[in-house]
């Protein structure tokens, strides 16, 4: 399966949050975090203290706007279905295209699946350390909306 979203960033991204590989709803949808239940942008709005984005276009600008880029740690993969526990055969994506053309000043990795890849794959390419957050997806029952909160806040330092 071969990553089709673009990534959201431009020359002002100051952090970069990397998932793991698009949901099947976020594959339909051409966007990230597409699945309704998925916490990202109502994690992100509070953190940037702005109002739920509710459409694509609302989501790349609420990202741009607070100097944000998303894109995900792998290029293709096999997967069955939106699971990270089925990813195998693994090509990452090349970070280079963000990290030349704006200054990062932090990376982050929604969940530990995205952040155990991006250490297998892309740290010993570009030797930058990302911060491991927990995820947002729903899958991760354990993290109340407040508790997602409390630990994406961290993203703001770097803003």
């Amino acid at each position: 399966m071969k990553h089709t979203i673009d990534p959201v960033y431009d020359e002002n991204s100051k952090v970069l949050i990397l998932g793991s590989f698009p949901s099947v709803k976020s594959r339909e949808q051409q966007f990230f975090y597409g699945h309704k239940q998925n916490r990202f942008w109502r994690v992100m709005a509070q953190v940037l203290d702005c109002p739920v984005p509710q459409d694509i276009p609302q989501k790349r600008s609420m990202l741009l706007e607070h100097h944000v880029a998303v894109w995900d740690v792998i290029a293709s993969c096999e997967i069955t279905g939106s699971s990270d526990a089925s990813i195998r055969d693994v090509e990452p994506n090349d970070l280079s295209r963000i990290l030349s053309c704006a200054d990062i000043t932090a990376i982050f990795t929604n969940g530990g699946k995205a952040h155990e890849l991006y250490q297998r794959y892309i740290y010993p390419i570009n030797g930058r350390q990302a911060h491991k957050l927990p995820s947002t997806s729903p899958a991760n029952a354990g993290y109340s909306l407040e508790r997602l909160v409390e630990a994406w806040i961290e993203i703001r330092i770097y803003l």
